[in-house]
């Protein structure tokens, strides 16, 4: 009866062709017009999982109350020494703060007066007395760079620390690393090379660690979620700022951003990068395999065009039930290419097949449809009922999937079954002259069926015999792992990372009020995977009252130096005579000596007398490579000196707005102890913060969840889609062993491409996990095609045109899908690979092992 109306269908198609072509041509401008007009993706990751889980709650509860987190472009400043970094930073954040238009917010996270001015507080007992001892000797050192900060004041206070070797307070060695600072300064601006002398580095007697040379801007931007890239025009400005505000060039700084914004927008960039060419080249052999499938011009351009408009109709469709695409959804296009086209193959190569026997065109589709329109209509359902079993999983972003490819099926089915053979019709292909399947392939058909119980044996235990394997078979949490690690936004924020300071990996939990988090944060504490624990208190110093003692001690002693009157400056003159002098210092502390200290001396002495010998400008510019970053580091102390005792009234708003809410809920968070690279230690860490308060979010926990819901939606989807596979096919077979004999090359082929992800070591992770349903969706239909031909008898399906359609119709899905891997995106290609080893597992489990294990249909082996 199936059969009879599918024919019934084409023949009416065929007859009023023209008609069923204006139809269709009305359909596709309305539902291109419509997907034009409604065009939009919401590439808002965020709303990819289902906000109804208790930790996507726990999550968007600590979104709710401190709004922006996972909207933030954060700018990485950085600069050749600490000075110039906080020079860089401020710039940046004067310009972009008069940009209201694009930027809600811009801060440096801290920085600002309340940190500049407390800064000593934050260090150990021990650290302030150190610090401010070093401050109070370095007193008449100070007095005179305040004075006169020009060459004349830098040669003189160069003076007076040589007079310290005289007095035996140290020793030229001593001064070695100081006299090489000076020295690489004096000769990078000679060489006219970018350069800066650090003075904090001076003082801190050290060479700097990264963080020192850094500056982290945090910056929420206003974004625009309709576009594929929502804060492109933020980044981009962000950039612009960067170059006219002269970073580059008048702070040797360069600027990086990562965040949540950069990170998912550079994702969008990525997948783009290349999609042109890439679609190219699949086209080219999507055009060749659809040759060598048909080998006529006129039927390729009737199944090129079929699928174009049903690709119009299901992106007009999928945009009416969901609105917009998201990240994952989008991917129908592909899906319905791939898999789409697959309906056209068949009815096409079987159409082909009959036009040989009977050389008249509507005869010819007419018989096609009768013995294709069954196996076609079952493919169609059973594929559309694997993609629908998306539907009721927590993964927001894979139901939409399945909702919109299901639907996709049914359109290219339908599509498949009324305009290819109107345009069949209308463009009239000639006759076949020779026959369409491949009769070289007898003699493997007949080897097939005398070893048929060997092959099934053989099959089994290799199949059978590597599910061990399975026990190996890994799953990638980390989704870091999914991209590139040579963009920007990546490769930063793997840099931060590294960074202790930096609070990447942290773990938030929303207590009730300040107290509650106190106590959360001790519990924690004593966790051994937890290195450090974060509040409102954190902002509170220890020892308060002595560091204080110290810092008021140390501000009166300076306070004359700090407020110095300003000499005049000096004449071009007296610079030159400032400088020979040092220069000659220098030689007279380093007299004979050849120790390091002598050496440094030297250098210092030779490149003074250059600087000397050389032009004004050349020395303004060398006095401007110390002078500069100087001022930024008087500044910097004069402010440390007026420190003051710090409560939790007396920090600042914009600081406690970020760990205390109006209404009294507070804070906490958390960081893992160990390598942050180590998805163990993260997941670990995760469960361990878990264990002893299960209110904890974000972070490695969002992670983990977020993998767990993942797999548990696929592991869903793939019982689902069985389960109504299978009951499908009940419903046409009835027949529990035809069922059977269905789905077991269908499980089979799964089985084996897991065995060999082990084997070559791919691991499963959250994005080429999609394809394995995809496998269930492909391998069905092959599957029917067989079981629906071996029913009626027909032998030989090796050599048949079935076999031709099977092969061709796998060929232009491993096309569409093929160019997954030559992606740069990691995550896209990793896609790419395992959908190529799924898809060559189940044609082969569909081509060589299915018609072995239904062996001679029923009809024959009754009469033998």
């Amino acid at each position: 009866m199936l059969a009879s109306r599918i024919a019934s269908i084409v023949n009416i198609c065929a007859r009023f062709a023209w008609l069923v072509i204006a139809l269709a041509t009305v359909l596709t401008a309305f539902t291109g017009y419509y997907s034009i007009e409604h065009f939009s993706i919401n590439t808002d990751v965020n709303k990819l999982i289902s906000p109804d889980l208790p930790w996507r709650q726990r999550e968007l509860a600590v979104d709710r109350a401190f709004p922006h987190r996972h909207e933030r472009i954060i700018a990485v400043v950085e600069a050749p020494t600490s000075e110039k970094a906080s020079q860089a930073a401020a710039a940046l954040i004067d310009r972009l703060s008069l940009q209201p238009e694009l930027f809600a917010s811009v801060r440096e996270p801290g920085a600002g007066p309340f940190f500049a001015r407390n800064g000593l507080l934050f260090l150990s007992a021990d650290e302030v007395d150190r610090a401010t001892a070093e401050f109070a000797r370095a007193g008449p050192l100070i007095q005179v760079l305040v004075s006169d900060p020009t060459w004349r004041g830098l040669i003189q206070a160069l003076t007076f620390s040589l007079g310290g070797i005289q007095r035996k307070f140290y020793s030229l060695n001593e001064m070695t690393r100081p006299l090489r600072m000076f020295a690489s300064t004096v000769e990078q601006a000679i060489a006219g090379a970018p350069a800066s002398f650090s003075w904090r580095e001076l003082v801190a007697r050290k060479a700097p660690e990264p963080g020192d040379l850094r500056r982290i801007v945090e910056i929420v931007p206003l974004l625009d979620y309709g576009a594929i890239e929502p804060g492109k025009r933020a980044t981009q400005a962000i950039r612009q700022v960067a170059l006219d505000a002269g970073l580059a060039s008048d702070y040797q700084a360069h600027v990086r951003l990562t965040g949540p914004i950069p990170i998912e927008d550079e994702e969008f960039s990525t997948l783009k990068e290349n999609a042109g060419l890439n679609a190219i080249i699949s086209l080219t052999f999507l055009l060749g395999i659809l040759w060598l499938a048909l080998r006529s011009p006129r039927i390729i351009a009737s199944v090129l065009v079929t699928i174009f408009v049903g690709l119009l109709i299901s992106a007009a469709l999928g945009l009416a039930m969901v609105g917009s695409f998201n990240p994952i959804s989008v991917a129908f296009a592909v899906l319905f290419v791939g898999i789409g086209v697959d309906f056209g193959i068949q009815l096409s190569v079987r159409y082909r097949a009959e036009r040989y026997e009977i050389d008249d065109l509507r005869l010819a589709l007419a018989n096609a449809a009768k013995h294709a329109g069954a196996p076609l209509t079952l493919a169609a359902a059973a594929t559309a009922a694997g993609f629908l079993s998306f539907l009721p999983t927590d993964y927001r972003g894979l139901s939409e999937l399945g909702l919109i490819a299901g639907a996709g099926m049914i359109v290219a089915f339908l599509v498949s079954i009324t305009l290819l053979p109107a345009l069949l019709m209308l463009l009239n292909p000639r006759g076949e002259k020779h026959p369409i399947g491949y009769s070289f392939l007898a003699p493997v058909d007949r080897f097939m069926e005398q070893y048929r119980i060997a092959i099934i044996a053989a099959t089994a235990v290799v199949s059978l015999g590597g599910l061990p394997l399975l026990a190996y078979l890994q799953f990638d949490f980390n989704p870091l792992h999914l991209r590139s690690s040579k963009v920007e936004s990546i490769a930063t924020y793997l840099d931060l990372r590294r960074d202790r300071n930096t609070g990447a990996d942290g773990i938030d939990v929303l207590a009730k009020s300040l107290t509650d988090a106190r106590e959360t944060a001790e519990r924690l504490k004593k966790l051994p995977e937890v290195d450090r624990v974060l509040t409102l208190d954190s902002f509170i110093p220890d020892d308060q009252d002595q560091k204080l003692v110290r810092i008021g001690e140390t501000a009166r002693t300076l306070d004359g130096a700090l407020k110095a009157a300003r000499r005049l400056p000096p004449s071009d003159a007296d610079t030159i005579a400032a400088l020979q002098r040092g220069a000659d210092a220098l030689i007279r502390a380093a007299g004979t000596g050849t120790g390091p200290g002598a050496e440094a001396a030297r250098r210092l002495s030779a490149a003074l007398t250059q600087v000397a010998k050389g032009d004004e400008a050349l020395r303004a510019r060398v006095q401007l490579a110390f002078v500069s970053p100087l001022e930024t580091a008087l500044e910097g102390l004069r402010l440390s000196l007026a420190a003051g005792p710090i409560t939790p009234e007396t920090i600042p708003g914009e600081v406690a707005a970020d760990w205390v809410l109006p209404d009294g809920r507070a804070r906490v968070e958390a960081h893992p102890k160990g390598n942050p690279d180590d998805t163990e230690v993260l997941r670990q860490f995760a469960r361990a913060v878990l264990a002893v308060e299960p209110r904890a979010s974000d972070g490695p926990i969002a992670v983990f969840e977020t993998g767990n819901v993942v797999v548990r939606a696929f592991i869903q989807a793939g019982v689902l889609a069985l389960l109504s596979i299978g009951l499908l096919l009940w419903g046409v077979l009835r027949r529990l062993t035809d069922v059977a004999l269905t789905l077991i090359p269908l499980v089979l082929a799964g089985l084996v491409t897991l065995e060999i992800c082990v084997l070559i070591g791919l691991k499963l992770n959250f994005a080429n996990i999609i394809a394995l349903p995809l496998l269930l969706g492909v391998g069905v239909a092959f599957k029917i095609y067989y079981i629906m031909a071996w029913r009626t008898g027909q032998t030989g399906l090796l050599q048949s045109a079935l076999t031709r359609a099977v092969i061709f119709s796998a060929m232009t899905t491993a096309t569409a899908f093929g160019s997954l891997w030559l992606s740069s995106h990691p995550g896209t290609s990793s896609m790419g690979k395992l959908l190529a080893l799924s898809l060559v597992t189940t044609l082969a489990a569909a081509v060589l092992f299915q018609p072995v294990l239904m062996g001679p249909p029923r009809e024959i082996r009754h009469r033998s």
